[in-house]
Formats: structure tokens, sequence, C-alpha cells
């Protein structure tokens, strides 16, 4: 990896922390709900600089925005660490298994399925033992997940259009089929 990539990574990492932080300050009308911005970022990633520059951008948002906002080793971390690890693996194997059949769109929409359950089935595990309580939320968030995954793959589109005008390579080097 050259010097400019890992500069850019970087740079992905920070812009990917910071949504994260901005996200909370937000107000929200329910106290889970989150936009997944930073998701954008790591989508943008995966798409650039294949899943491992993805998987990492996931976990130092996970990490550092957990400690930047005081969650860490807390509730809220466990969720955001399942959440994130299941999307990031759900985007890439669709990708990997698929490449010209979906764009970002679809990438994400499958990201925040997999982000959704793996933060359902953590909170279940972990912390709510009441499968009908799990089952009773799972549709809501499970659409509101749909949602805003639509927003964010939208954004990943327009995104990777204006890297491209500008010049900036958007396919990913480090993988053929990734």
């Amino acid at each position: 990896m050259q010097l400019r990539d890992k500069q850019r990574l970087a740079l992905l990492a920070a812009f990917a922390v910071a949504l994260n932080a901005l996200e909370r300050m937000i107000p929200s009308p329910l106290p889970w709900f989150k936009f997944g911005l930073a998701n954008i970022i790591t989508l943008l990633t995966l798409l650039m600089y294949g899943f491992r520059a993805a998987m990492m951008i996931t976990m130092v948002r996970v990490f550092a925005g957990s400690i930047i906002v005081g969650t860490f080793l807390g509730p809220a971390f466990a969720l955001s660490l399942a959440g994130g690890v299941a999307g990031t693996l759900a985007m890439a194997a669709l990708y990997r298994a698929m490449p010209a059949a979906f764009g970002p769109l679809g990438i994400s929409l499958a990201g925040a399925l997999a982000h959704n359950l793996a933060q359902l089935a953590a909170a279940h595990l972990l912390f709510i033992r009441n499968t009908d309580a799990i089952l009773l939320v799972s549709p809501f968030i499970l659409f509101i997940g749909v949602l805003t995954s639509a927003v964010n793959g939208l954004f990943a589109v327009f995104l990777m259009m204006r890297l491209k005008n500008a010049g900036l390579s958007i396919q990913n080097t480090t993988c053929p089929k990734c």
C-alpha cells in the first residue's frame, strides 16, 4: 500500500469517527436511533480499498468513537461492535460474491440488515433475555434501518461520482473480485 493510500485511509477513519461523534449530538426521536452516517465512510472504503481497510475503519470508528463519547466497554459499545463487524462482513461478502450485481445502495442495504440483526442478537444475548421484547421491536428497527441505509447508500453513490469527477480511483485495487 502506498503512502498516499495510508494517508487517505487515515482521513477516512477520522471522518468516520467525526461523523459518529457528530451523530450523537443530533437530537433523536428514540434513544437508540442513529442514522449510521459513519457507515457511508465504511462503504466507500470497501469499494475503494477492500475488506481489510473497511474493517479497519469500522474498528477505529467503534473503538475511538466509544472512547470519545464515553461508552467504551459499555452496552452501547458492545452493540456498536457487533453491528459494525456484522455489517462490514455482510457488505464485503456481497460485494465479493456479486461485484457487478449490486451497487452501493444494495450493498448498504445488506450491511444495514446484518448490522441491525447483529445488534438485536447481541441485545438479546447480553442484555434483554425476553425474546418477545426483541421480536416486538425488530420490525421497527429493521424498517428504520432500511430507510436510513437507503439514504446512506444514495449518498455514497453521490460521493463516488464526486470522487470519480475529481479523478480519484473508486475501484478496489487490492482485490480484483472485491
